[in-house]
């Protein structure tokens, strides 16, 4: 749905939802492509182009799509796409229960972060890529020790040897990984202030640092861990380095980097961090500041992310805004904020003169005009899809 006299961009992109296994409206991922073209642009409609349970997060490397499972037990799934298309192509453990965040990480590895059991699995992508070959070129069928087979092995589809992942479904041949392939951490165990949310690690999101390692936002522990992940065509792995400490009750959840530096949104007290090595390689706190004035109470920050300017854009559930902040002088200060075009903005993406938003709560993505100041003015269309959680452009 477009508002008359705005004139929409052409826009593709994939959409992680929540289902009905997660309390949400959609059945799958989805992709979002132009149909047609009327006086204000093109049409934009979204389709469901892989059915799977609660894909929440995505990530894209060229024609590879990967998605989480955020369910119990949950799982990690790869796909090639072609066109509108997705063909399946192998299934991994997520090392944990809630996974809610996927990355491809330069190491060669997608880093996977789960919410409930606080872990990080890494998978290496070469292996996953060489094993899938293999049982694609056997129809389905590897043998040898340590093998597993996908979609119609048995019953299960787990095959008849120790394997991660889960059952092959969709298109084509669905390889589960071997265990060689895939590494998890568990979190140490860490509470915080907040004894509703922070009751134990809750590992949200990981962002690649210029240093080659991986931080890794601890909501429940209020801390960022650091590992060194190496990834090769036979084995994977994750070491633990060193633990960063954030304030107390922050609840840190998404990351982004501007100008050597790092920030973090506090989902559970309503700040921005800045943050900086110092000379032990510690991270430290260099300034802050608070997204919204009041209390925070059911106000709670989702993503986040900084443009080459030092414009920094946070999303805040609960009141339902848009927050852009200044990180360009060094320090941080609040630019304006704006309507998020819906209920519960759980994630954006930003596209040339747009920012599009994913409104959990009002099953659709809001796409919002952006000025030269970073604040996005009302929506000019709203995307139909179900209980929308991550937006990929494509």
């Amino acid at each position: 749905m477009s508002l008359p006299g705005q004139h929409l961009p052409e826009l593709h992109l994939l959409i992680g939802s929540y289902t009905a296994t997660g309390g949400g409206n959609a059945t799958g991922i989805s992709i979002v492509g132009s149909s047609g073209a009327g006086a204000d642009g093109p049409a934009l409609v979204a389709s469901t182009v892989a059915v799977l349970d609660d894909p929440s997060f995505l990530a894209v490397s060229g024609d590879r799509v990967y998605a989480v499972s955020e369910t119990t037990d949950g799982g990690v799934h790869a796909f090639r796409r072609s066109g509108s298309s997705l063909e399946h192509l192998w299934d991994a453990s997520a090392g944990g229960d809630a996974p809610c965040h996927i990355r491809v990480d330069p190491a060669g590895a997608l880093v996977v972060t789960t919410y409930v059991s606080g872990t990080v699995t890494a998978v290496s992508l070469e292996a996953a890529e060489s094993y899938a070959a293999s049982v694609s070129a056997s129809d389905g069928i590897v043998g040898g020790p340590g093998a597993a087979v996908g979609a119609g092995a048995g019953a299960d589809g787990a095959g008849t040897a120790a394997g991660h992942g889960v059952a092959g479904r969709g298109t084509g041949v669905s390889a589960v990984l071997p265990d060689a392939a895939v590494a998890t951490e568990v979190l140490p165990d860490a509470t915080g202030p907040d004894e509703d949310r922070q009751d134990r690690p809750h590992a949200h999101q990981s962002t690649a640092t210029p240093d080659g390692t991986v931080l890794v936002a601890d909501l429940g522990g209020d801390a960022l861990h650091e590992f060194r992940v190496a990834a090769n065509a036979t084995s994977v792995s994750i070491e633990p380095l060193r633990v960063h400490h954030v304030a107390p009750g922050a609840g840190p959840r998404h990351m982004a980097w501007f100008d050597g530096d790092l920030l973090v949104a506090g989902e559970l007290d309503g700040h921005v961090y800045r943050m900086r090595r110092d000379g032990s390689g510690s991270f430290r706190e260099v300034c802050t500041a608070a997204a919204f004035d009041g209390p925070v109470e059911t106000s709670l920050l989702s993503h986040i992310e900084v443009d080459e300017h030092g414009l920094v854009t946070v999303a805040v559930r609960g009141r339902d805004q848009i927050v852009v902040l200044d990180a360009s002088d060094g320090g941080l200060r609040v630019v304006g904020a704006a309507s998020a075009g819906g209920v519960w903005p759980r994630h954006f993406a930003r596209v040339p003169g747009y920012l599009l938003v994913a409104n959990q709560m009002s099953d659709a993505v809001a796409v919002l005009p952006v000025g030269d100041d970073g604040v996005p003015g009302e929506a000019v269309a709203q995307i139909a899809v179900g209980s929308p959680t991550c937006i990929v452009p494509l």
